[in-house]
């Protein structure tokens, strides 16, 4: 069975066309448009309309990119940016209009949830009690657990972006005390999740999201290039180094190091904060990278549990009633600008 995920971040609109036949997700297609919703909001964090036209012509062609490549109708969420807008529902609606597809936000926890089952499922049962640490462009979440789907998550507002839009909005380098306010902030956020991950003591501690992938290249691990099997680990030690890089640096200048891309060169110090910050509070030294995060869960999700919970999900999402996690578990503007050369596997 050929399927396909959308997911409309802070920054980019993400396609993934993947054969689950054997209920593992298989990639055979992906690409992304940049989109940047979350330097288009206004400032109370609604969306203004030429930033949802930009939102339907990236989630319309991504629909045509999946139908060509022979999948269904995609399973298209979106994350903070879109969950946090007081115009959320016109958002939605919007774009159900103009392209047929039910776009849906998650809570910050399902979100965690649905990460932790795509990264539980890449590391396997070995990897035996697990944390999860997802930074994304406007919230941060954290996961525990022993099974298949986390005993403990957390969604906290320690996006890199949110974060970059509170206390580095300029681009010049960021002067020591502020860096320092931010790191304050992040410490009064994690203190207590930080705590139930030290009591938890997990044998295994996994980061998805594009933040942490590009810290780590920063410090030394693999190109993305050499594919997902490469072993990809971040060393709280070395990111300490990293962070104080990207610290004396702007942000033109930041997109100059490896791993560092321009369009995210901005947040990254933030990530790094976050990253290096809840490294030290949990008391964790190394971490993995885990190239399967919420996508991947999103689709092994479907799979296993039958589609009857997404099309719950989409219901309650478009503002029939409140999205509960418990009964989840039981149940025209200029075209926004593509990123050249979208990757193509197999086919």
């Amino acid at each position: 069975m050929r399927m396909s995920v959308v997911d409309v971040g802070s920054n980019t609109v993400r396609l993934v066309v993947a054969d689950v036949g054997d209920g593992v997700p298989l990639p055979v297609h992906t690409a992304k448009w940049k989109l940047r919703l979350s330097e288009r909001v206004g400032p109370q964090g609604e969306i203004p309309e030429e930033a949802v036209r930009h939102l339907v012509k990236a989630v319309s062609a991504a629909e045509e990119t999946a139908r060509r490549w022979g999948a269904a109708g995609p399973l298209a969420f979106a994350t903070s940016v879109v969950r946090g807008a007081p115009n959320r529902l016109d958002v939605l609606r919007s774009v159900h209009a103009e392209t047929g597809t039910r776009l849906c936000t998650l809570p910050g926890e399902l979100e965690g949830e649905l990460t932790f089952l795509g990264a539980r499922r890449w590391m396997g049962w070995r990897a035996g009690p697990l944390a999860l640490f997802d930074i994304g462009g406007g919230s941060f979440e954290v996961a525990f657990g022993r099974g298949r789907l986390p005993d403990f998550v957390a969604s906290l507002p320690l996006g890199a972006g949110r974060l970059t839009r509170d206390f580095l909005p300029g681009q010049d380098r960021p002067p020591e005390q502020t860096v320092k306010a931010m790191r304050r902030e992040v410490r009064h956020q994690l203190r207590d999740v930080a705590a139930r991950i030290r009591w938890e003591g997990p044998r295994t501690t996994v980061v998805t999201s594009r933040t942490f992938q590009q810290l780590a290249r920063l410090c030394g691990a693999a190109p993305g290039r050499q594919g997902p099997f490469v072993e990809r680990r971040l060393v709280r030690s070395e990111l300490r180094v990293g962070l104080d890089r990207l610290a004396a640096l702007a942000a033109s200048e930041r997109a100059l190091l490896p791993g560092v891309s321009a369009p995210r060169a901005a947040q990254s110090l933030a990530g790094a904060v976050v990253g290096h910050t809840v490294m030290k509070l949990t008391g964790i030294k190394t971490v993995t990278v885990c190239p399967w995060g919420i996508r991947e869960g999103i689709l092994l999700r479907y799979v296993e549990d039958g589609g009857s919970w997404w099309t719950e999900l989409t219901r309650r999402s478009a503002g029939v009633e409140p999205v509960a996690r418990a009964a989840l578990r039981i149940a025209p503007g200029p075209e926004p600008e593509p990123e050249p050369e979208p990757t193509t596997v197999g086919g």
